[in-house]
């Protein structure tokens, strides 16, 4: 199974709350709906249909913002993430639990994670993730339905580091 195979909801118990969304430890699910207050339950990839009628939803990335990746071989489950930064039109960092590995283990969150617009029309439907294990973005490009808007400031300021390197996310982007 490849190291982006699983982003799994943990239905049996919920999460314990970190003080801090950095501390956290656990799947991206939970990890979405504490750091955004969006309240949608379920595999990450069922959060598109979900939200409709109850959340608005786009294409454009916006602080706070949930991003829905789409199912697919790689990503069974989909995968959620909170915008943390938009750097430029194309160039955004999330903050988001479950991708790479921290200490050779799954599941922690993740903050400043650079997220690049490749799809041909600029309308971020393709995309590819910065991932700790490359050093660098991935080679696998991932579908996304769009983005989840929900409430303006939930934890936004836990979002983002002091010092994001917007510098560093744009030559991840555009230099490779």
């Amino acid at each position: 199974m490849s190291a982006l195979a699983l982003c799994l909801v943990g239905l049996s118990a919920a999460p314990t709350r970190a003080a801090s969304l950095l501390d956290y430890v656990g799947q991206c699910v939970p990890f979405a709906r504490q750091a955004s207050g969006i309240q949608i339950f379920g595999d990450a990839w069922t959060w598109w249909d979900q939200a409709e009628g109850r959340y608005r939803r786009g294409d454009e990335p916006r602080v706070g913002a949930v991003i829905v990746f789409a199912r697919t071989g790689r990503l069974p489950l989909g995968h959620v993430a909170v915008v943390s930064r938009v750097v430029e039109n194309r160039v955004v960092m999330l903050t988001h639990a479950n991708w790479s590995r921290l200490n050779g283990e799954r599941g922690h969150a993740e903050q400043d994670v650079t997220l690049f617009d490749v799809s041909h029309d600029n309308d971020w439907s393709e995309v590819k993730v910065w991932f700790r294990d490359s050093d660098g973005l991935g080679g696998t490009v991932y579908p996304v339905r769009g983005f989840i808007y929900g409430e303006a400031d939930h934890r936004s300021r836990e979002l983002t580091g002091r010092h994001p390197d917007d510098v560093a996310a744009l030559i991840d982007a555009y230099a490779h």
